[in-house]
């Protein structure tokens, strides 16, 4: 697997069981349709057009750090039709022919569902690492969007999710316009600027910048107070969305959820679109199969399926 730690975590077999659970659950539910939400971190999409949502009609996953690399099998006509219910709805996502995905989709793509292209999957980009946010209201009105659309398909639709819990990555992922000029003219451009890194380059940076981190880890010079390791927002998180309750996150505000969480809880918006497709399209809940601050990979760590 492509893991990035210097000392494995404590509950790290904990963890590995509760993806073989899930593993085996999924393939007795054999999904004719995976609907994917996911992230990116300046891989795919960049700060020169940045949408709030992006459905792909085409996609292949980027070779970044955590990630596997290779094409999915996107059902173009399926993806464009979820568009067009989307649009009915009164939202507008952006569409992608060629779209690029990285570890915030291929990792659970590969883990959880055997690869990339193991089944039929339209991913549905939210943008959750830089600003302006995407509200929480939102998300999780594309969400029932999406779950009212995957209940007209007659289908057996698995709704998936990928995001870290509270983390700050900010060393890997800068601010917009905070990092060194090669990083912050790839931000914006994705390598086309004179001054940018090359695709080549960015990857080698995460791969031998994440493998540093992890030591600082183990060596204490990076700490979960620093990584905005926080369990207290994870479990008012994790609390709202078992009970059901998404719309009490509706209007958190994203400022404070980012000094608590760090950037990375923001893609936890990717779970909100899940969960409410879920609850709309099939009526259905979250259960909590685990949580945990595993400190080691710099993020706290949840994985939560629905009842």
């Amino acid at each position: 697997m492509n893991y990035c730690f210097a000392r494995k975590p404590a509950r790290w077999d904990e963890i590995e069981q509760v993806y073989r659970e899930r593993r085996a659950a999924l393939r007795k539910f054999d999904p004719e349709l995976v609907i994917a939400f996911g992230s990116d971190h300046f891989n795919g999409f960049f700060m020169k057009l940045m949408p709030a949502f992006c459905v792909g009609a085409a996609a292949q996953a980027a070779a970044d750090i955590g990630g596997f690399e290779g094409p999915l099998t996107v059902p173009g006509d399926t993806a464009l039709q979820c568009v067009q219910a989307l649009r009915q709805s009164g939202l507008d996502p952006a569409v992608s022919y060629d779209m690029t995905v990285d570890h915030a989709f291929s990792q659970t793509l590969t883990r959880v569902l055997g690869g990339l292209d193991r089944y039929p999957t339209i991913p549905v980009f939210i943008n959750c690492v830089t600003e302006p946010f995407v509200p929480f209201r939102r998300t999780r009105l594309l969400g029932e969007a999406i779950g009212r659309f995957a209940a007209t398909l007659g289908r057996r639709v698995l709704f998936l999710a990928s995001g870290g819990m509270s983390h700050h990555p900010t060393r890997y992922y800068p601010d917009f316009g905070t990092g060194e000029e090669s990083v912050t003219a790839w931000q914006l451009s994705g390598g086309s600027r004179s001054e940018s890194l090359n695709k080549a380059e960015w990857l080698e940076r995460l791969q031998v910048m994440h493998h540093e981190g992890a030591q600082m880890i183990v060596d204490g010079a990076r700490t979960p107070t620093q990584m905005r390791l926080n369990p207290e927002i994870d479990k008012r998180f994790l609390d709202a969305l078992t009970a059901d309750e998404l719309h009490m996150i509706d209007e958190w505000d994203q400022h404070k959820v980012v000094e608590e969480g760090g950037i990375g809880f923001m893609e936890l918006q990717t779970w909100i679109a899940a969960a409410a497709a879920y609850r709309t399209g099939v009526g259905g809940r979250p259960v909590v199969d685990f949580y945990g601050v595993t400190e080691e990979l710099g993020i706290a760590t949840g994985i939560v399926h629905g009842d």
